[in-house]
């Protein structure tokens, strides 16, 4: 018997079906690649002057852990300067296959914010990152949706609704006043500042404080620290850069991010009840919440609105209070001059609108601080499509460059509020005075620029005037009593890692037991942070040294 062989079918070489791929992909890319080159053409576009080449020049992975390390270290803003002073005000690197821009120019800042906005979106790495706690909002949107969502917060923030501000400060000054020792003895004032904030944030935007200053229990002080256990997360996200995309969330951070929820949902609900039946305009107290009600009753739109705004009003204004008045107790000549300002003009006890706005020695001691630690040091934008930038190409680095849809571009505010071709050779140091005669512009960024120029920047600004007239009230000196650098915490905000520790009388600051064992070499900061009751942030401490070296003399070191 024959055996009968069925041949089997030839498999289609594999080969083959790689080579078709290549080919259908080039033949895709034909008509991108010639309108490129027509753009490029018509806009005369040119070679980017600058690019960092790393040791590994594929994935920048060298770059990325340098870039960490110093994070770690409290310093990323003064390395990310120490790049721009080496490589010029814009350049490229490789971050995981993808090229990142990186940029300090004015020129280039007012493009993507203003004249070229709708060619520009929010980093998607940034979306993602915030979503989660911050929900569709301001922060996290573009196009109509972003649109929209301005729209309807616009009439929250007209003069008129900032009136009863003051009002409101004045009753949780009190409390602050509370927390300040009474011997003298050092404190940390920034720990004050964010509590404050918090305080009058949440009364302004839900109709109900969170009262931190006093104490701040149930649920109240739960929310606290729900919300900036959820900040940090994305802080953490963000700062893995495309990484963060496969980075998983615990879930005791979905857990606090729900009841973070739950928490403003309350205040939404009675919110929507208590507008039933009720006229605007019926000489009811202000109430954000309410006001934002009398457009949408959707309750999902309206936390997400709340949870946005409380980042803008609540985290940027303690974090500008904390790097100021840091300054100023180092700086006892611009303290006088300040308090002088505020006993001469304000008549009474608690200080009107008008007074705030008729400071001048005040605004200019806020933009300083403004501009030697903005409280949003570094942004990022993505190319909505094939676009560019006005400067950076070439061989002077002066003509415009081709940045293709998907780029990120970096931009450091920290960085460039520190070009002393723009501010002077003593750009690094605190002058107040410079502000005389000086102008604002794209070199200037503090809140940011353009159509997405942040909303409550009348309110940080108002309250920041507010707290800092009460303080000097209260002050008749400040005295520092921590002999380190400034180091940064990098969260959503950046402020000092070590907190503001003072005090108002100078004799007393042996009473401070941090600065006396920093003296004798036995106590350090360890470079990490961890939260506190209230949601503060605390610097965490130990004991011993470090490389044979004994704690506290390290600091000061440059950025290496």
């Amino acid at each position: 018997m024959t055996a009968i062989t069925i041949p089997l079918p030839v498999p289609f070489p594999a080969t083959l079906v790689i080579l078709l791929s290549v080919v259908a992909f080039i033949v895709s890319q034909i008509p991108t690649y010639l309108r490129r080159r027509a753009f490029i053409k018509a806009n005369a576009l040119q070679p980017l002057q600058s690019a960092v080449h790393t040791l590994e020049p594929f994935l920048g992975l060298d770059l990325m852990y340098t870039a960490v390390r110093h994070a770690q270290r409290g310093y990323y803003n003064r390395f990310s300067a120490s790049r721009f002073a080496a490589h010029g005000t814009t350049f490229a690197t490789n971050r995981l296959l993808f090229t990142t821009l990186h940029t300090i120019e004015p020129e280039n800042l007012k493009y993507m914010l203003a004249t070229g906005f709708e060619n520009y979106k929010l980093s998607s790495i940034r979306v993602k990152a915030m979503l989660p706690l911050f929900g569709q909002g301001i922060f996290t949107t573009n196009g109509d949706q972003w649109a929209h969502s301005r729209a309807v917060l616009r009439p929250s923030f007209t003069r008129q609704n900032m009136r009863p501000l003051l009002e409101m400060m004045e009753r949780h000054w009190a409390s602050f006043v509370k927390c300040v020792p009474a011997d003298g003895t050092v404190f940390d004032i920034q720990d004050l500042f964010f509590r404050f904030t918090m305080d009058t944030a949440t009364e302004f935007l839900m109709g109900g404080s969170t009262g931190t200053l006093e104490g701040g229990v149930g649920e109240s002080a739960g929310f606290v620290e729900d919300y900036m256990d959820c900040c940090f997360e994305a802080v953490r996200k963000i700062a893995m850069g495309p990484l963060g995309f496969f980075a998983r969330t615990p879930k005791s951070l979905d857990d606090a991010r729900d009841r973070a929820w739950a928490y403003v949902d309350g205040f939404v609900d009675k919110a929507l009840a208590r507008m039933e039946g009720r006229k605007k305009g019926d000489g009811v107290e202000y109430n954000f919440l309410e006001e934002l009600a009398q457009q949408t009753r959707d309750k999902t739109f309206l936390r997400t609105q709340v949870l946005n705004v409380l980042l803008a009003s609540r985290d940027t204004t303690a974090a500008l209070l904390g790097n100021m008045f840091y300054l100023l107790a180092r700086k006892p000549e611009v303290y006088k001059r300040l308090r002088r300002e505020v006993v001469s003009r304000i008549e009474g006890e608690v200080p009107t609108e008008d007074e705030i706005h008729a400071m001048t020695y005040l605004r200019w001691c806020l933009n300083e601080t403004l501009r030697l630690y903005p409280v949003v040091p570094g942004n990022t934008r993505e190319a909505a499509r094939d676009t560019m930038l006005p400067l950076g190409g070439g061989p002077d680095g002066k003509s415009p460059i081709f940045v293709k849809k998907g780029t990120p571009v970096l931009y450091n505010v920290y960085a460039m509020h520190r070009r002393k071709d723009l501010y002077g050779e003593d750009a690094d140091e605190f002058r107040p005075e410079r502000w005389d005669g000086l102008k604002g512009g794209f070199h200037f960024l503090p809140f940011n620029a353009g159509p997405r120029i942040c909303l409550g920047q009348q309110f940080a600004l108002t309250e920041a005037s507010y707290v800092t007239v009460r303080v000097l009230q209260t002050f008749d000196k400040l005295f520092a009593h921590d002999d380190r650098p400034w180091v940064e915490q990098y969260s959503l905000v950046m402020c000092s890692k070590n907190g503001v520790q003072i005090s108002k009388d100078d004799s007393r600051a042996n009473a401070n037991p941090i600065r006396s064992q920093l003296r004798a070499g036995l106590y350090r900061y360890t470079g990490e942070w961890t939260l506190g009751a209230n949601g503060t942030i605390k610097p965490r401490w130990g004991f011993g040294g470090t490389r044979g070296q004994p704690m506290g003399t390290n600091y000061g070191n440059s950025v290496d």
